[in-house]
C-alpha cells in the first residue's frame, strides 16, 4: 500500500506532531493535512515538516468537538488529494477530575473521535481502491482503568472497543482500521502529570513503531510491550486482586 495523503488531527503536540514529522520524511507522501487548536504551535509544526521533505502541508486551526467544522475539513481535505491515512489522535488529559474536565474528557477524547472518523467512512466507502486506513489513538489506560485518571481510562477504553469492532465491520469496504494504544509519550499531556511513568517514551520513536505497524496492518498497536502485559494481566483478573494492586501504586500528587 502506498500511502500519499495523510490527515492527522491534533497535530500540533506529542503522538500527533512526531507522525507528521515522520511521514513528512517519506518519499511517497505528496499531501499532510494537521489541524490542531493553536495556530503558532501549528505553523510551527507545519514550517518543520516542509523542511524535512517535499510533501506539501495544509494547516487548519479546528476544534474537533465542532462535528460540521471537522466534517467540512475532511471533505475539503479529500477533494484536494484522496485520503489514505487518517488519524483520529486529538485528545486531552483529565487532570483534577471536576464535572468540566470530566466532561471535556469525553467530549474531545470520544466525540472528537468519532466526528473525526464518521465522515471518513463516508468517503472511504464510496471508493473503489484499497488505499483506505483510519487509525485511531487510544491508550494502554484503556485496557484497565486506572485510579490515577479515571475518566481517561473510560474515554481510551471507549476508543479501544470502537477501534477494535470498526476494524472487523469495514472491512467488506477494503477499509483498514488500526488502534494505537500507547503507553507513557513525550507530549503536552505527559508533561503535565504527576503520577509515575513507566516505560517513558519519546514521541518520534513511538510515532516510528506506530506507522510501521500500520504498514504491517497490524490490529491492535499495543506499546511498550511490558506496560501492555501488565495491563492486560491485571484487566483478566478477578477486580479484588487488581485493587489490591491499585491501591500500592501511587497516585498523582
Amino acid at each position: 500500500m502506498i500511502i500519499k495523503n495523510i490527515l492527522i488531527t491534533g497535530a500540533s503536540s506529542g503522538i500527533g506532531e512526531a507522525l507528521a514529522y515522520h511521514y513528512s520524511k517519506q518519499k511517497d507522501t505528496q499531501n499532510i493535512f494537521i489541524c490542531g487548536r493553536n495556530e503558532q504551535r501549528l505553523n510551527d509544526v507545519a514550517k518543520k515538516c516542509e523542511g524535512l521533505g517535499s510533501a506539501k502541508v495544509h494547516t487548519k486551526i479546528l476544534d474537533v468537538t465542532d462535528k460540521d467544522a471537522v466534517s467540512n475539513w475532511i471533505n475539503d481535505a479529500e477533494k484536494t488529494a484522496y485520503l489514505n491515512l487518517v488519524f483520529a489522535n486529538a485528545g486531552v488529559a483529565t487532570l483534577e477530575e471536576t464535572p468540566e474536565n470530566i466532561f471535556n474528557t469525553f467530549n474531545i477524547n470520544v466525540m472528537g473521535v468519532i466526528n473525526t472518523v464518521s465522515p471518513v467512512v463516508e468517503i472511504y466507502k464510496k471508493r473503489q481502491d484499497t488505499d483506505k486506513i483510519i487509525a485511531i489513538t487510544s491508550s494502554i489506560a484503556g485496557y484497565h482503568g486506572l485510579p490515577s485518571c479515571p475518566s481517561y481510562s473510560a474515554s481510551k477504553a471507549c476508543l479501544k472497543a470502537y477501534g477494535e469492532a470498526l476494524r472487523l465491520d469495514l472491512t467488506k469496504y477494503n477499509i483498514q482500521v488500526n488502534t494505537i494504544c500507547p503507553g507513557f509519550i513525550r507530549s503536552r499531556i505527559t508533561d503535565k502529570n504527576k503520577c509515575p511513568m513507566p516505560f517513558f517514551m519519546e514521541a518520534q520513536p513511538a510515532a516510528e513503531l506506530i506507522a510501521k505497524r500500520i504498514s504491517k496492518n497490524v490490529g491492535l498497536i499495543a506499546f511498550p510491550w511490558p506496560m501492555r502485559f501488565a495491563t492486560w494481566f491485571l484487566s483478566i483478573f478477578p477486580n479484588a486482586f487488581s485493587d489490591l494492586i491499585y491501591k500500592r501504586i501511587p497516585h498523582k500528587v
